[in-house]
């Protein structure tokens, strides 16, 4: 396994740091000691011991004022894939990555750690086990997932420890926990329209789900390993839980937990995606005329029907990776964090 080394300066700079995963980020390395620079388009959070900077993602201007001084960079700004703003996440993922980079460079910064995802190599087929060694998705199952796609290669192609510029990206999947703004209130948002009664499949398929503090402890390791010459140059890690779990029952858990009904009839697979198809195909049929935005979509039904969970072999051997935080843990905390979701008896 390759040494672990503190950078001599533990100044970095969290790009998206107003997010959800990025508040985590900003609290934990406050915590072990990192002098703590955020660039976002808004303030997310209060504390006196960061440095805030406002700005566009695209403009280098913008960005060089917040990586002054910075020795590494943790990029985690992205728009929510739910959002569907082509332009938005093109903008983001790539354009902005790309300014990101050469900023970086310009200001003298070593280290680039990317927040990738997991999906970049999943086409709405089966993984069992996925390896870091998956060939990039030729059909990604959205535009968000392709724009990512892009964005690490950007990322990782930009390595160039010949002149002091490292970079790795993390590849999470399924990351859930306290003030996330998407899965929890988006799952009991469903279960109160009643359109949570369904599972789709036998509910047997096991898929990834990433305690977020899981995830900002590989982001932190991976920039604590990279280093010249250190097997973390310009390659890509999955961090999960390793923990896969059926999919329909983490939704299961979290559900009982704020006191909704767990899902309990059965659709099978096949059915529910080509229905998917027919809605999506009536959607686009219908677009001149009016704006519809489906919730069941041919993508959310692979993501809930198939096999998705992916090997941290790789995390573990390279930079000493293994979860902080177990699933079981990881639910409660999480159940816990949302009492203000929870349904009244």
């Amino acid at each position: 396994m390759a040494t672990r080394i503190r950078p001599a300066s533990k100044k970095c700079a969290v790009i998206g740091g107003s997010g959800f995963l990025g508040q985590h980020m900003v609290e934990r390395l406050l915590d072990k000691g990192y002098s703590v620079n955020v660039f976002d388009i808004r303030q997310g959070l209060e504390n006196e011991r960061v440095q805030f900077f406002i700005g566009d993602l695209c403009s280098k201007t913008d960005l060089l004022s917040a990586l002054q001084g910075v020795n590494v960079v943790f990029h985690c700004a992205s728009p929510a894939p739910s959002s569907n703003n082509k332009e938005l996440f093109y903008k983001v993922n790539y354009t902005g990555t790309r300014t990101v980079i050469e900023a970086c460079k310009e200001a003298g910064v070593q280290k680039l750690v990317l927040t990738s995802s997991a999906s970049v190599v999943f086409e709405g087929t089966d993984i069992k086990n996925g390896t870091e060694d998956l060939p990039y998705a030729q059909r990604p199952i959205d535009y968000y997932t392709e724009t990512k796609i892009l964005q690490e290669k950007e990322v990782l192609g930009s390595n160039d420890p010949e002149n002091n510029f490292l970079t790795v990206a993390i590849r999470p999947h399924g990351i859930f926990g306290p003030r996330d703004p998407q899965l929890v209130p988006i799952m009991v948002e469903t279960a109160k329209s009643g359109k949570m009664k369904f599972m789709i499949g036998n509910g047997e398929n096991l898929v990834d789900f990433t305690y977020v503090e899981n995830v900002v402890h590989g982001h932190i390791l991976a920039a604590e390993y990279l280093q010249k010459d250190s097997p973390l140059c310009g390659k890509a890690y999955h961090i999960t839980n390793d923990e896969p779990i059926p999919f329909w029952t983490f939704i299961s858990q979290v559900l009982v937990g704020l006191n909704y009904e767990a899902p309990k009839y059965q659709i099978p697979y096949w059915l529910a995606y080509y229905l998917a198809l027919l809605v999506s195909l009536l959607v686009f049929i219908l677009s001149p005329l009016v704006t519809i935005k489906p919730t069941f979509t041919p993508m959310r039904v692979a993501l809930a029907g198939t096999y998705h969970y992916y090997s941290c072999e790789r995390a573990k051997k390279e930079m000493g990776y293994k979860p902080v935080v177990s699933l079981e843990k990881a639910i409660e905390k999480t159940v816990q964090s949302y009492q203000h979701l929870r349904r009244a008896r």
